[in-house]
């Protein structure tokens, strides 16, 4: 018999008012999860829905700045009306749309030394508490209404999925690894020929790693041309364990608005966060696009010499093909240089992602190749940044991606987001038609 829910109406103790300041406190009311805090030192207590509207991250994870609740994620800032008044990659100028504006609970009342969330229109004020409240256990976070894409669907099965890396597997060795939730066994043997149990459609070696295909596969392979030219020297992170399913985590690399914020700590906020995206170019298997923007780049010896200012033009390549690969070039157009990162994942369980990361960097025509001192370095930066990357994940609490663009607001900086979900739907219903001829 499912659980019954907690009546939305009247009013409920959520938190001891000594316990809430500047920094937002998760709490339920009638079943449901919100975050009480405070705009500034000592004022008033304001209450918000428990996700942000844009991509629904959890509150909870915010902070108070300037008197707006600011979202970790993306910057997006609300004020003690639910309003939000600023989306960072819309720029100085860009207005929030309507949807999203938060809707919290009809009142909030400090009293008794209690602070108290009434859900629902209500004709009293709180009561007298006696004996002591006792706030309800936080609920779960509200999850999309909508279909998610997670890391069990059945299209999945269609599909080369990433295992273990190449040099991870030894003549005469094996591994378990797990893969849609099943556990696979892989040996490979004297001759180096990699086999798998149980029987899969096929297990083969590509760009480093071993793939495996369950059923026969629908999906499109990602090309990285710059694993094999010379120009480039490669240098393969370890691997990682995402605690959370891929099509999120897909989402956050593709997103080029949640830098300033998420890694602000390692690569530092951008002096202008407004984001121009760039045209999508729908591709056999997932899409393409192309965006340009001014950075600096103090790593061009040029640079240094006053051959080049810092400030360069940067023209960053997204690929990605369903389900879960995807590539990033970026090219300095006034040096030459250029660094290509791949992103690989491997959908294990329902609540858990491995992550395969490669980064490529070429110096430019006419200069010397990286030296291993160097890669060491950028090796070492991009660990930090996918630290972050994965720290994010662990607080979203979402089953999957989101596939109805209703249960997330979008605004244009999201166009990559778009169409990650739209490829998706795509990459299922191609799964259900080789299913359905099988």
């Amino acid at each position: 018999m499912a659980a019954s829910r907690a009546p939305s109406t009247g009013w409920f103790p959520v938190a001891r008012a000594a316990d809430v300041g500047t920094a937002p406190v998760p709490v339920g009311a009638g079943g449901t999860a919100y975050v009480v805090v405070r705009l500034r030192p000592h004022g008033e207590v304001t209450a918000f829905p428990a996700r942000c509207p844009h991509r629904l991250v959890p509150l909870a994870a915010g902070r108070v700045e300037d008197g707006r609740l600011v979202c970790p994620a993306h910057g997006w800032r609300f004020d003690g009306e639910g309003r939000c008044t600023q989306v960072p990659s819309l720029g100085e100028d860009g207005c929030a749309p309507p949807r999203a504006d938060l809707r919290g609970p009809w009142a909030v009342e400090e009293r008794y030394g209690w602070v108290w969330l009434a859900p629902e229109p209500t004709t009293t004020g709180p009561p007298r508490p006696a004996p002591e409240p006792r706030p309800e256990p936080l609920p779960d976070l509200p999850r999309p209404a909508g279909p998610v894409f997670d890391n069990l669907a059945p299209s999945l099965e269609h599909a080369w999925h990433p295992v273990a890396l190449s040099r991870e597997l030894r003549p005469g060795g094996w591994s378990q690894v797990r893969l849609l939730g099943c556990t696979w066994n892989l040996a490979r043997d004297a001759a180096g020929t990699v086999t798998v149990e149980p029987a899969a459609f096929g297990v083969r070696e590509r760009l480093g790693l071993i793939w495996l295909a369950p059923a026969e596969p629908a999906d499109v392979p990602l090309e990285v041309p710059e694993i094999s030219d010379r120009r480039f020297v490669a240098g393969w992170l370890p691997p990682v364990r995402s605690p959370g399913p891929a099509g999120p985590l897909a989402d956050t690399f593709l997103d080029a608005t949640h830098g300033p914020f998420v890694h602000a700590g390692t690569i530092g906020a951008v002096d202008r966060a407004e984001v121009v995206p760039g045209e999508v170019r729908r591709e056999p298997g997932g899409f393409s696009s192309v965006q340009e923007q001014w950075v600096d780049n103090p790593v061009d010896p040029e640079v240094a010499t006053g051959g080049r200012p810092l400030r360069q033009r940067r023209r960053t390549t997204y690929t990605f093909r369903a389900p879960f690969r995807l590539c990033l070039r970026q090219e300095f157009l006034d040096s030459g240089a250029a660094t290509t990162l791949f992103y690989l994942l491997q959908p294990e369980d329902l609540d858990s992602t491995r992550v395969y990361t490669c980064l490529l960097v070429s110096a430019g025509p006419g200069q010397p190749l990286p030296t291993p001192a160097w890669m060491a370095e950028q090796v070492a930066l991009q660990r930090r940044l996918l630290a972050e990357d994965v720290r994010s994940q662990e607080t979203l609490a979402v089953p999957g991606l989101p596939l109805d663009l209703r249960d997330e607001v979008h605004v244009p900086a999201d166009r990559l987001g778009v169409a990650l979900r739209e490829s998706l739907c795509d990459f299922m219903v191609a799964g259900r038609r080789r299913h359905l001829a099988a």
